[in-house]
């Protein structure tokens, strides 16, 4: 069962970057897709983008398409979101999580996904 930890979030002015980290525990990492979702308070989960197993393939939601941009470095099980323009919008709870490798990743709902992270909390101001 693999586990997940992000890091890398914080208070950022709009305009700013931060890059989010996503650090798994496990031997089947190159088993599963990855995903981010983020959550602002009292709106629901929401797609962010996706990294298949391999990392050749990436899908993004279109309000971060161009500002966001997500990698994984399968020999560290990590997969990052480097989040650049950041908007007061912006602003949520982001969360990594994964998915089995033979799914696709093209589908954005969070129920889609087995195996979550504990979130870590971006704040942007404006």
């Amino acid at each position: 069962q693999v586990q997940l930890v992000e890091s890398g979030g914080g208070l950022v002015q709009a305009g700013g970057s931060l890059r989010l980290s996503c650090a798994a525990s496990g031997r089947t990492f190159t088993s599963y897709h990855m995903g981010w979702f983020r959550q602002a308070p009292g709106k629901e989960r929401e797609f962010v983008a996706a990294i298949s197993w391999s990392g050749d393939n990436t899908y993004y939601a279109d309000s971060v398409k161009g500002r966001f941009t997500i990698s994984r470095d399968n020999a560290k099980n990590t997969v990052y979101l480097q989040m650049n323009s950041l908007k007061p919008e912006d602003t949520a709870v982001y969360y990594c999580a994964v998915r089995q490798g033979y799914y696709s990743i093209y589908d954005t709902l969070p129920s889609g996904y087995h195996t979550w992270g504990q979130g870590t909390q971006v704040t942007v101001s404006s």
